[in-house]
């Protein structure tokens, strides 16, 4: 059986890197945020307002341990999740756990196109987003560090690269 959950800060790749490596290794793919506003038929936006984080916290850990049970999958944890409750550590028990890691310049790029659609970044300058980026990254870090496997992943702009990055990922979970 195979289980993969791959994690990281929000921007590292890791929708992008999960439906490229579902399609390589033809197992059906899972992003936790998706999952999440499929079953409550609200955006993570709209859940984040009406839960506030911490409600949206419990709900993504109960819709986590749902996901986590899936047979032969790819799973794209949402950024926050393994750094509330035990999830990394149950993520840890269930699945191979990737780190994909990046560093903050990166994480901006990829972010500042679409930050409104992030209830975290929603409304920051520019300024306040790098500075939101590295505060949060440096005291995430520890968690996303504790997963079975780190890649980095500060390359993935075309397919060419996103391929490459594929390559590398079956290689370190000997795929």
């Amino acid at each position: 059986m195979t289980r993969i959950i791959l994690i990281g800060y929000m921007g590292s790749g890791k929708t992008t890197l999960g439906k490229a490596l579902s399609k390589d290794l033809g197992l059906p793919f899972f992003d936790l945020d998706w999952y999440i506003e499929n079953r409550f038929c609200r955006t993570v936006s709209q859940l984040f307002a009406e839960r506030g984080e911490d409600g949206f916290r419990q709900l993504e850990r109960a819709m986590l341990h749902e996901v986590a049970e899936f047979e032969n999958v790819v799973i794209a944890a949402g950024g926050g999740t393994p750094c509330f409750f035990d999830n990394i550590d149950y993520m840890n028990r269930q699945a191979q756990t990737v780190y994909l890691k990046t560093t903050p310049e990166v994480l901006f790029k990829h972010l500042h196109m679409g930050k409104q659609k992030r209830p975290l970044l929603s409304g920051k300058t520019d300024e306040e987003m790098r500075a939101y980026i590295v505060e949060s990254l440096a005291h995430r870090a520890p968690f996303y560090e504790k997963a079975n496997y780190i890649l980095n992943t500060e390359l993935l702009d075309t397919h060419k690269q996103i391929q490459k990055t594929i390559v590398q990922l079956r290689n370190l979970l000997n795929l």
